[in-house]
């Protein structure tokens, strides 16, 4: 996939993700942004090599929840 095509979808991914953040962890849009972005799913997640955006915002964001809780992501069976 070409860089732009990926910063497009990325962008969607990353705005789902930090609004379900926002809306669960009563956290303003900035604090969501700042969680996202310091988690290692998020540093994942940017690389489209790794291909992770083609999870589902709500995988994505259940990975995060456990991340956060747990201090370990648990990588779906493909």
């Amino acid at each position: 996939m070409d860089r732009s095509h990926f910063n497009a979808i990325f962008s969607i991914i990353v705005g789902d993700i930090v609004g379900k953040i926002a809306i669960t962890l009563n956290l303003s849009a900035k604090d969501s942004i700042k969680e996202l972005y310091s988690s290692h799913l998020y540093e994942l997640l940017e690389k489209e090599e790794t291909k992770f955006w083609q999870y589902s915002t709500d995988k994505l964001y259940e990975m995060f929840l456990e991340e956060r809780n747990c201090g370990k992501i648990t990588f779906p069976q493909v």
